[in-house]
């Protein structure tokens, strides 16, 4: 046995571990922007070549390289015109003249309509595309119950200015921390980052926006808030929203004109964001009172004061003690930080002055920019100019100081500035000599805590008074302290003035099992048979008294930027992260955009369980999170995404791989040049064995993945349900024509070509033959059956909803299910068999197990011939009189979403410890 290794050994390694994966984190986060970056380039510039392909230049131009392409033996796409020629006579020998005739029309009339019914056209169908994009947008953009009404985690977001670093610690990271005190999770993002402030508002109860202009984006921003019934608040913490009182400030005549301008030209917007969010939040009370003039009546005032960073500082400098000095200076200190204070020093200038003249042992230390009188150049090297610092380098100036002082310009907008200069002094025990402006007077007790003074004489009188008197410094400064820690201590700020608007949250308790489900699409964008299994789910296991949440995806909204966005599908709350639908199959392994907006949306609901269904594109960083969360998970196999990158182990010819035991060697013949494959089964094996349990729709699926190595007692079968016939199915009437029916479109591995090759071979006339064509739906057909050499009847009608489910089963006696791979349920089958129409379908496979040959449908061999189709066609063709009355005897056996949803939750709950 090895020896066990010392724990500081140990703890280094995790450290090591925890370093790099931060690393990989933030690279994955790189390339995540960086996708992003590229999808706003090519949408770009799809938007400038369809502006090009729209101009006449552009006509003239594909007409002169349609010719150059003729003339070079090709046609316009490219293709040798040898090969076109080649292909027409196949279709010719196929089809006929006929259907050669109808895809040459099709094509032509695709590209050379005339320009008056273009133009009609298109805006008949730009009409058509802005109304179904509203359709679309309507549930994303729809008022919601707020994060509260939901019992989501009580979390209040920022949404900050965060450039001015003194302005944010006393009015932000200050604010954070005195909610987290009172129970809150608090999220600050820069209001530089809306797709970040977005994504963090789907979950919050509250919004305060500090600070922020109303420029485009935070007008969004609101908008989406009041969508969240959200009234946001908005706050300031100097009078910079009131452009006439803002004028009136005399220390911006040290700046340029165009600064000037740019200010006042803020100022205008300021207020506008004030008035945009209803509510504001002031540091004073002249502030707040201000803000009331501008027609806000909700205001609340929560003064700056200290946090834990500042009263640690001070704690230990304090507890250091002052460094000795070569000398008997008095040193006053001024923070002026920025060169906006020339007029407010003025204030105590002759003063000083006249003090430092009487006092040659004071020293005036100057922090940041300040341009001074003339006078105080005869003073020489008894004023020092100090570079700007950060906080803790600032804090420990003025703790070796002996005064602070803190001039302010009589005026409105100095009465709505805060008291932080007295405060920074006082925590320091550092007696302060200030203007008598509002907040000083609030706080300042004149010659026993500290002193204001309003002209040069109370300027001079005191300085000289502190400076003679070291007991006196002592005193004030003790007293000082004491009192700013009594009323500004974080917990006593949180506790008498932030918990008047923000009182503690009491956190929902339930009993309820807590679901959240996630499906890569999910009404209104439904798509696919898991798409269908994952809405019905949630629908029935919130019916069956579970709080059920969803996380998928959705198309992006440009002005959401990429943003996650909750929205609400017939009472359930939803979550999306955008994603396109064309998803490059590699980069859908690891999405960290999604799995971050994933994480909120756990964080913020609180599941027992995460069930996973079809995630391809969202990425395994979700199933990565749920073992970072400690939050079990189950996942649904749908289909064999997990074992093979092509989905439905077909290869590139339609043909299916049958492949049980998945070999990388094969699977490398099939995607020549994929070096990731090796990589991507080391992921997907590695997640699915951390999921509490596997689910599979039918026995041959869970054989699939035990053939892999999955243990059986984590492979369970939960077997899908399907919408069950709403009117009695009509059976096929004697002495007519028997109906049969398709419905797996025109790919080969759904059997089509099977389909076409049998018909063309029946002798008999005396069928139908029912196509769906899901493109109709569209606007356009995809199927062409006008070569087909047949003596029956065909006719296609378009894909069938929930409202026309029944009637297309009741226009056919026979479902024809030639499917060449294994499916791993076949929806369409049972809901044949339910409504009591024969079923033809290959086996094995999930599509065959409700089926008994001979009973309620005919079986078939899963080997890509024709002739076992025909036979059981010609069989069926050879006795019709068998469905004049037919019964599915064995439909009770069938499964319903009612049973699965009461199945699932059982699984479910057997995972939650």
């Amino acid at each position: 046995m090895t020896e066990k290794l010392p724990r500081e050994i140990l703890e280094k390694r995790l450290r090591h571990v925890e370093s790099l994966l931060e690393c990989y984190k933030g690279a994955a986060f790189l390339h995540s922007i960086r996708a992003d970056v590229n999808a706003h380039d090519a949408a770009h510039v799809r938007h400038l070549l369809f502006g090009w392909n729209k101009s006449r230049l552009s006509r003239v131009g594909r007409v002169l390289r349609g010719g150059w392409f003729l003339v070079n033996g090709q046609t316009a796409e490219g293709w040798p015109l040898k090969k076109v020629f080649q292909r027409a006579r196949e279709i010719v020998e196929k089809d006929g003249v006929r259907s050669l005739c109808y895809r040459v029309k099709r094509r032509l009339d695709a590209r050379f309509q005339s320009r008056p019914r273009v133009k009609k056209r298109l805006n008949k169908n730009e009409t058509a595309s802005s109304a179904n994009k509203e359709k679309l947008l309507n549930p994303y953009r729809q008022p919601v119950p707020s994060a509260r009404d939901l019992g989501l985690t009580p979390k209040i977001l920022i949404v900050a200015e965060l450039s001015i670093p003194q302005c944010a610690k006393y009015r932000v990271w200050q604010r954070k921390e005195e909610l987290e005190f009172l129970g809150w999770e608090v999220e600050v993002v820069n209001w530089h980052d809306p797709q970040g402030a977005l994504s963090a508002m789907q979950t919050s109860w509250e919004v305060i926006f500090y600070r922020t202009p109303a420029v485009s984006v935070i007008q969004t921003l609101i908008r989406e808030a009041k969508r969240f019934g959200i009234a946001p608040w908005w706050e300031v913490d100097d009078l910079i929203f009131d452009l006439e009182l803002y004028g009136q400030n005399s220390n911006l005549l040290s700046l340029s004109k165009a600064e000037q301008e740019g200010l006042l030209e803020g100022a205008k917007l300021y207020r506008e964001c004030l008035q945009l969010c209803g509510r504001g939040i002031a540091s004073t009370r002249v502030l707040g009172e201000i803000m009331q003039r501008a027609g806000i009546k909700d205001v609340c005032i929560i003064e700056n004061a200290f946090d834990g960073e500042t009263l640690r500082i001070a704690d230990q400098l304090l507890g250091a003690g002052n460094l000795p000095r070569k000398n008997d200076d008095i040193v006053i200190v001024y923070g002026s930080g920025t060169r906006t204070h020339d007029q407010d020093f003025v204030e105590c200038a002759a003063g000083l002055a006249a003090a430092m003249d009487a006092e040659p042992r004071l020293v005036l230390q100057i922090i940041g920019e300040l341009t001074l009188p003339d006078e105080f150049q005869r003073f020489g090297s008894r004023v020092e100019y100090l570079e700007g610092r950060d906080y803790a380098g600032y804090m420990a100036v003025l703790a070796a100081a002996d005064i602070a002082i803190a001039p302010l310009e009589p005026s409105i907008f100095n009465d709505a500035k805060s008291n932080i200069k007295f405060l920074e002094a006082a925590i320091l025990q550092l007696p302060a000599v200030c203007s008598p402006s509002d907040t000083f007077r609030v706080v300042v007790e004149d010659n026993k805590n500290g002193f204001l003074a309003k002209d040069e004489t109370g300027w001079r009188d005191t300085l000289l008074a502190l400076a003679r008197d070291e007991a006196l410094r002592e005193r004030i400064g003790r007293q000082a302290r004491q009192d700013v820690l009594l009323r500004y201590r974080p917990e006593a700020i949180a506790q008498q003035q932030v918990a008047t608007q923000f009182p503690s949250p009491e956190r929902r308790k339930t009993d309820r099992l807590r679901v959240m489900a996630v499906n890569i699409f999910f009404k209104p964008r439904s798509f696919g048979g898991a798409t269908l299994v994952a809405e019905e789910m949630a629908t029935h296991l919130s019916a069956l008294e579970t709080d059920v949440a969803i996380f998928t995806s959705y198309e992006q909204i440009p002005e959401l930027f990429s943003s996650s966005l909750r929205y609400e599908i017939e009472g359930l709350p939803v979550v999306g992260s955008p994603l396109s639908t064309h998803i490059d199959p590699i980069a859908g392994l690891d999405n960290p955009r999604c799995t971050a907006q994933f994480i909120s949306w756990v964080k913020a609901f609180r599941p027992d369980v995460v069930h996973f269904h079809s995630i391809q594109g969202l990425g395994l960083g979700m199933l990565q999170a749920c073992l970072e969360e400690g939050v079990p998970f189950v996942v649904t196999l749908h289909d064999a995404w997990w074992l093979c990158e092509r989905q439905f182990m077909v290869k590139p010819n339609g043909r299916y791989c049958f492949q049980r035991h998945i070999d990388l060697k094969v699977c490398g013949a099939c995607l020549p040049g994929a070096m990731h494959l090796k990589v991507r089964q080391d992921m997907m094996l590695s997640m699915l064995k951390e999921a509490s349990l596997l689910l599979a729709p039918s026995e041959s699926h869970r054989a699939l993945y035990l053939a892999n190595g999955f243990a059986p007692e984590l492979v369970k079968v939960n077997r899908n349900g399907f919408s069950w016939p709403k009117v009695a199915h009509k059976p096929h009437q004697p002495k007519t024509p028997l109906r049969f029916g398709f419905v797996g479109g025109q790919e080969a591995v759904k059997g089509f070509p099977l389909v076409r090759e049998v018909f063309e071979g029946l002798e008999s006339a005396d069928w139908e033959l029912v196509l769906i064509d899901n493109t109709l739906n569209l606007g356009f057909a995809s199927m062409d059956v006008s070569g087909w050499k047949v003596k029956g009847r065909i006719t296609i009608q378009p894909a069938y909803g929930d409202a026309t489910r029944d009637a297309f089963f009741n226009s056919i006696d026979v479902l024809l299910f030639p499917s060449q791979w294994m499916e791993s349920y076949g929806l369409t089958v049972r809901e044949a068999l339910a409504r009591d129409v024969w079923v033809i379908s290959t086996a094995p496979g999930g599509q065959a197990e409700d089926i008994v040959d001979g009973v309620n449908g005919n079986l078939i061999p899963l080997d890509g011939r024709p002739e076992p189709l025909k036979t059981a066609v010609e069989g069926i063709l050879a006795r019709p009189d068998m469905l004049d009355s037919y019964v599915n005897p064995m439909k009770g056996d069938l499964p319903k979403f009612r049973g699965q949803a009461e199945e699932l939750k059982q699984f479910l709950q057997s995972v939650v410890h």
